[in-house]
């Protein structure tokens, strides 16, 4: 049986059924494969390594190579409902460019990356004084392909500069489902391993129904 991504769970849930859909730094296409066959969407995908393309390809997955800090300007502004970073923004070049991208191609970005503040990578740090390893960074500093890590709070800021709304967020952790956040909560930094933003501009629409699903939920 194959087992699907939590954060790929959480994303089935967010992408509306037949929607246009950008997966950057999609790797062997799982996720554009799940959503294909689960929601039916018309999906794209940008991919840096030449074997995550030919993985795709050989899904059958409509795919680009590209570097998601070069690329994303080739993508008219406007042609996709949903574009999606999964766990790939802290390994960009200029995160706010790339995240500034999204939200210029899409009507809403899907954003999820590990959380520098949680407390396993404090206390590492604390205890042994060198950067973590943990089960959300298993690889050490010199070969971690990690080059912009942050956190929670980092990310609300960056949100904030670009005048992007929270729509909905969810704290991930290996071998637990999701669970829904209120980002802007300290105590959020601390316990989050890793997380999952929707975003949307705060002068688009608002879907009248929320997000799909329970994401945000009660």
């Amino acid at each position: 049986m194959t087992v699907v991504r939590e954060d790929f769970r959480e994303i089935l849930r967010l992408v509306r059924p037949g929607s246009r859909v950008l997966d950057v730094g999609c790797g062997g296409g799982e996720l554009l494969e799940l959503l294909t066959h689960e929601k039916d969407i018309d999906g794209r995908g940008v991919e840096i390594s030449p074997q995550g393309v030919s993985a795709c390809l050989a899904r059958g997955l409509a795919v680009m190579q590209g570097d998601a800090d070069r690329d994303l300007e080739q993508f008219p502004t406007g042609a996709f409902d949903y574009a999606i970073l999964s766990q790939t923004l802290q390994a960009t070049r200029n995160p706010r460019q790339v995240l500034g991208e999204l939200m210029r191609i899409a009507d809403r970005a899907v954003v999820s990356f590990p959380n520098f503040g949680h407390w396993r990578v404090r206390w590492s740090l604390l205890r042994h004084g060198r950067m973590p390893e943990t089960r959300s960074l298993p690889e050490p500093w010199w070969s971690t392909p990690n080059i912009h890590l942050c956190t929670l709070a980092d990310f609300n800021a960056l949100v904030d500069d670009l005048d992007l709304r929270i729509e909905a967020s969810v704290a991930l952790a290996e071998g637990r489902a999701a669970r829904a956040i209120d980002p802007g909560k300290a105590i959020e930094n601390w316990r989050a391993e890793a997380a999952l933003f929707l975003l949307g501009r705060r002068d688009g629409p608002v879907e009248p129904d929320g997000p799909p699903g329970d994401l945000f939920g009660a």
